[in-house]
């Protein structure tokens, strides 16, 4: 099952629980990148039709709604629906994850630090597409940095995961968990239709969320070099270790960030008994992703590689793209 399924199966499930599901943002009916199609159009009459309230007699509410275009007013409202209705799942999609600028206010104000302020617990779910992939400064970053800046004391979720089973499984601990907790997921543009980012059905009904996914290498004795990741650049890296036949590398994919599993983190560390060089991998520059949070966590001899520091997210150029990520990629593994 692919991402979309994932996602459509989280929602369907919660409604057959008799949980409510509330979805708003721009073009999240269809979703930006023609995914979603939670509604169905008849092309003669132009009439919606929405499978997820279909599912049961006794199912609950799903509703969905493509918002105006105020990143500050409706995540704001949709934070209030949140506070209200603590017991529905609550989903704000920014457009791109780089849209959320306009309503940092609300995220700094209120998301972030409204339980050790007021001791007020809110569950909201934040999906933020992010990714480089060469659409420019604009359309390819959520800026991580900001979120896990404001991090602490377990305030909130930051994820960016790699496989459709632990989106399933994300969306429904939202609602699962006896307490609430907002939670930002820097999702998946190009991992939508990408053909290696698909799950067995055993992974939605014999597992749970993974805070980290370790490398299954036949032999962790061989491994000489460690990567540490997060998110789409996985699939990236992994496509380049498979076409050049590296064998002694294994790559590590750190699925939630906030709060940080740095325990788990050391523990497969650990395996890894032969490995010279322990590497953070971004494809974000230098001063932002996630390097000042994950080298605040103090984990022993990791270094960084990434893009250099900018004061852009992103090169303007879909060229000049192309030729950095092939350059860190090729840094990275040599």
């Amino acid at each position: 099952m692919n991402w979309a399924d994932a996602e459509l199966l989280a929602y369907g499930s919660l409604l057959l629980d008799n949980k409510n599901v509330r979805i708003s943002g721009q073009d999240v009916i269809r979703g930006t990148f023609s995914h979603r199609h939670a509604k169905l159009f008849d092309a003669n009459t132009n009439q919606p039709y929405s499978p997820l309230n279909n599912l049961s007699e006794q199912q609950a509410n799903f509703n969905i709604y493509n918002s105006l275009l105020s990143e500050f007013g409706v995540l704001g409202f949709e934070y209030g629906y949140s506070m209200a209705s603590p017991n529905t799942l609550v989903v704000w999609e920014a457009q791109f994850g780089d849209f959320s600028n306009g309503a940092q206010v609300i995220i700094d104000q209120f998301i972030s630090s409204a339980e050790t302020k007021w001791e007020k617990m809110n569950g909201l779910l934040v999906l933020l597409p992010h990714g480089y992939e060469g659409q420019g400064p604009e359309h390819s970053s959520a800026r991580p940095q900001r979120l896990l800046s404001l991090c602490s004391e377990d305030n909130m979720v930051v994820a960016n995961l790699t496989t459709p089973a632990n989106l399933f499984h994300l969306i429904r601990r939202q609602l699962a968990w006896e307490f609430r907790k907002p939670c930002f997921l820097l999702s998946p543009k190009s991992l939508l239709r990408h053909p290696s980012v698909i799950s067995n059905f055993d992974d939605f009904t014999n597992s749970q969320f993974q805070e980290i996914i370790d490398d299954n290498v036949k032999s962790k004795k061989l491994i000489k070099k460690l990567i540490l990741c997060t998110g789409k650049f996985y699939y990236d890296l992994d496509e380049y270790r498979q076409g050049n036949n590296i064998k002694d590398v294994a790559i590590v994919r750190i699925e939630q960030l906030s709060p940080f599993p740095k325990s788990k983190i050391e523990k497969i560390l650990n395996t890894y008994s032969n490995a010279k060089k322990i590497i953070w991998a971004q494809e974000e520059n230098q001063n932002m992703g996630y390097w000042s949070y994950i080298s605040s966590f103090n984990l022993k001899n990791i270094e960084l590689i990434s893009r250099k520091r900018s004061s852009s997210p992103s090169t303007g150029f879909l060229k000049v793209h192309l030729k950095e990520q092939d350059e860190l990629i090729k840094k990275i593994f040599n």
